[in-house]
């Protein structure tokens, strides 16, 4: 009794204590103010410079929705515990920057506060521009002030309590932002490794997607680029671990698919990650795609996720002259013959195009199947030299209980996974987050 009386007591006044502590931090923590910036020669140059680095961060395609003017945000990002919309950048003065300074500018990207003094949510990956060097900064800010202006109030955040409280994120700094001494500093040019350092953790913050998170929603820097479920999709682990990362491919392969999006026998991006090449890393140059690859190639390795077969296993696991004869009463197998078939093939090397094969996939050897399930539902497009191949969407032509019979299917025959998607699972995935 005696014990439970005094196990009580500390875990009161542990809370009590971080209580305390938290109100410290949310009230008398000191935003740093906006520092001084001295005016600058706004050339076709620097424009283009910072061109380049919009490119790179992907300003457009977060701040751009459909039905609306591109940079003039609206975007819904749909979280775990509400929904978060981005906001309007383009220099209107009244629902976008044009009434900001450059320094206001230079204290969003690396501290996360707004003109107004008010705390940015997360969500805008503040946590990896902080190591943007200034000089990227106010190019964008230079590129930014060229865009045409745009009267685009954003739509209201719907956050739960107490996400929906500002003054709580500098709580949340205090414990996940990065040290000042971070700020600003990247490496912007020297050498390979640290130019793909410097793109991979800041420019294109790829650990913002695929980088584990904790409760509360903090990056698991310890675990850093080992792939976590953002946005519905699974980011896949992108460390140099050679069986359930990225360790296995070449330079080259890397570099393609980043570029396109597609590394034959490796990948095919859908998704948000397709989103991604489109509207960012294909703009950019085969250098810095180069020091990128070279870079992801040295980043230590994790075995989190699922794992990639070898061709060998891949073959194994599908027949090359249709399917088995314990799958030929299946659900999933009709469907696959009269939906998919035709284009994957039974034994999942593709038929009209490349792009189509299944086998070797990392999202066929995932048991949980939820990028296959979102691929059916939603389809994939992506743009080669040789033109645009596309896959539709069956969200509308499949009920929950068909979409988790196919996707168990492809899962077990292309990846030789023994659980089924059951069909809640599928419904899930298809609702997401908010259903």
């Amino acid at each position: 009794m005696k014990g439970s009386i005094r196990y009580l007591a500390a875990a009161v006044a542990a809370t009590v204590s971080i209580g305390i502590i938290a109100a410290v931090v949310i009230l008398v923590w000191p935003h740093h103010t906006p520092p001084r910036v001295l005016s600058q020669t706004i050339s076709p140059e620097l424009v283009a410079r910072g061109r380049y680095v919009a490119a790179a961060a992907g300003c457009e395609a977060c701040h751009s929705t459909e039905g609306r003017a591109a940079f003039s945000g609206g975007r819904p990002f749909v979280l775990p515990f509400g929904t978060v919309y981005s906001t309007n950048i383009t220099p209107d003065k009244a629902t976008g920057l044009g009434g900001w300074t450059a320094g206001d500018f230079l204290r969003a990207m690396h501290d996360g506060v707004r003109a107004d003094g008010s705390d940015l949510y997360p969500a805008f990956p503040y946590t990896a521009y902080h190591a943007m060097t200034d000089s990227d900064v106010l190019a964008l800010w230079a590129y930014l002030a060229t865009v045409p202006p745009v009267h685009a109030p954003a739509p209201k955040n719907s956050l739960r309590f107490p996400f929906n409280q500002r003054r709580l994120i500098r709580l949340w700094n205090f414990l996940f932002m990065p040290s000042d001494a971070a700020a600003g500093s990247g490496a912007s040019g020297e050498g390979e490794v640290n130019r793909g350092y410097y793109l991979v953790n800041a420019l294109t913050h790829c650990g913002e997607c695929h980088t584990p998170r904790n409760l509360f929603y903090g990056l698991e820097r310890g675990k850093a680029l080992s792939g976590e479920v953002t946005s519905g999709w699974a980011a896949w682990n992108i460390t140099s671990d050679r069986l359930h990362g990225i360790g296995d491919w070449s330079v080259e392969e890397l570099v393609n698919y980043l570029r396109s999006g597609y590394a034959p026998g490796r990948a095919v991006a859908s998704g948000p990650m397709n989103e991604i090449v489109k509207m960012s890393l294909s703009q950019l140059s085969s250098g810095d795609l180069r020091a990128m690859a070279i870079y992801l190639k040295r980043v230590p390795p994790s075995d989190n996720g699922p794992a990639v077969s070898s061709p060998a296993e891949a073959m194994a696991s599908s027949s090359s002259f249709g399917p088995s004869a314990a799958e030929e009463d299946s659900r999933g197998r009709q469907i696959f013959a009269g939906a998919c078939g035709g284009c994957h093939g039974w034994n999942g090397a593709g038929q009209q195009q490349a792009t189509a094969a299944l086998r070797g996939l990392r999202s066929v050897r995932d048991p949980t199947g939820l990028n296959v399930v979102q691929t059916i539902l939603q389809g994939s497009s992506i743009v080669l030299p040789t033109g645009r191949e596309s896959m539709p969407g069956f969200a509308r032509s499949l009920s929950d209980g068909e979409l988790s019979a196919v996707a168990s299917f492809v899962t077990m025959h292309f990846g030789g996974q023994r659980d089924r998607i059951s069909a809640r699972d599928a419904h899930a995935i298809r609702t997401g987050p908010s259903g």
